[in-house]
């Protein structure tokens, strides 16, 4: 992407193409659903929520959306995830399908709950 770095996450779904925007928006809002006391912010250049620890980054592509929630968290959603692209902590959405929003909202429930064990 040759444009200057996003400094939000606002910003940083701006400027991607509607359908990436609409597909970034609802992944948003799943993560936000699942940890709205999170904060949000720019880290590595992609959007991050962040608790205690950063929680989960997401971020757009031309043909799908990352979403990385850690490899225990796409271990134990192996299954779930049997469908889509996935990487030892990363999983792919393709703009072609629908947001799992139900999976997105489990899976980044379960990533909180291992920060909390951590934390401890």
């Amino acid at each position: 992407m040759g444009m200057a770095a996003a400094t939000t996450i606002d910003a940083y779904i701006a400027a991607f193409p509607e359908i990436t925007q609409t597909f970034l928006k609802q992944l948003r809002a799943a993560i936000k659903e699942a940890a709205p006391k999170a904060t949000q912010r720019i880290s590595y250049g992609m959007p991050c929520f962040r608790t205690t620890k950063n929680l989960v980054y997401f971020a757009g592509y031309t043909k799908h959306i990352g979403f990385y929630p850690g490899a225990a968290t796409i271990t134990h959603f192996e299954t779930q995830l049997s469908s889509y692209k996935h990487a030892k902590g990363s999983v792919q959405f393709p703009l072609t399908g629908a947001i799992p929003t139900a999976l997105i909202i489990q899976m980044t429930e379960f990533r909180l709950q291992e920060l909390r064990k951590k934390d401890k």
